[in-house]
């Protein structure tokens, strides 16, 4: 089984294609970005601390930057997790808060990723408090 680290290394590239068929609120001939975890990363790393961003607005971005008119809601959303839980998994190594990609700058206690993710919106929810953004 790979660690969340290999899975966001996965060296996989991004796509950018055609919506296939109507989708996730996806149109079908739109200009679809599929990014990969590292874009994702790479992406939260640049939203400065006290800031946040939710994930339309991360998506939107992707998307114009990719060239895109869309980023694919799924893959992001699996994307995410494993951002976050990469993060946290440095973290417990003893990589500092500083340090790690601060997914909680695009999690928040109502994305349906934070749920998911094996550590608990507690930490979510605390790491928001830290930098004065709301739960």
């Amino acid at each position: 089984m790979k660690s969340w680290s290999e899975k966001l290394n996965d060296p996989r590239p991004h796509q950018v294609k055609p919506v296939p068929v109507d989708i996730a609120g996806m149109k079908k001939g739109e200009i679809m970005l599929i990014p990969t975890a590292k874009i994702v990363d790479t992406f939260i790393r640049t939203i400065g601390k006290g800031r946040s961003m939710d994930v339309p607005t991360l998506r939107a971005k992707l998307a114009r930057r990719y060239k895109a008119e869309v980023t694919c809601p799924i893959t992001t959303g699996i994307f995410l997790r494993i951002v976050a839980e990469a993060a946290w998994e440095d973290h417990r190594k003893g990589v500092p808060l500083s340090r790690i990609t601060p997914f909680w700058r695009v999690l928040d206690g109502k994305t349906p990723t934070t749920a998911k993710l094996s550590f608990g919106a507690a930490v979510v929810k605390a790491r928001r408090a830290a930098e004065g953004l709301p739960a």
